[in-house]
């Protein structure tokens, strides 16, 4: 994970958890449209800022030097935790089918096992 910028120093969109992530997010945004429209604004919204944040704090990570890395791939790890709290609320309050409800889940326990494991390398 330490080499995840090309030649010229800008981020690479090749790092696997990057691509698994984005993708949930394009994935996410199309579930989100079909959100009742009282829960598309609140807890649909609510989602796509976490999955935002989860985008965002991989990319950081991926260019910080592995000395400042475990906080934030700690801090990315909090926030995926969170979103599958507001996934499964979505379930449950029938915003979102069950089968794009698992759906979500098998991105989210992708991306955790692939956040799991570079939190891992990072400690060691």
């Amino acid at each position: 994970m330490e080499n995840s910028h090309n030649y010229d120093g800008k981020f690479s969109l090749d790092i696997p958890i990057f691509k698994k992530t984005y993708d949930f997010l394009k994935e996410f945004y199309i579930f989100e449209l079909d959100f009742p429209k009282k829960d598309r604004y609140t807890l649909g919204q609510r989602c796509e800022e976490y999955i935002l944040k989860i985008l965002e704090g991989i990319m950081l990570a991926a260019q910080t030097s592995k000395s400042h890395k475990l906080p934030i791939l700690e801090s990315v790890s909090n926030k995926l935790d969170m979103l599958k709290v507001f996934i499964r609320l979505a379930s449950d309050v029938d915003a979102l089918s069950d089968a794009r409800y698992i759906v979500c889940q098998n991105h989210i326990q992708e991306i955790g096992k692939m956040l799991g494991g570079w939190i891992r390398s990072t400690r060691e």
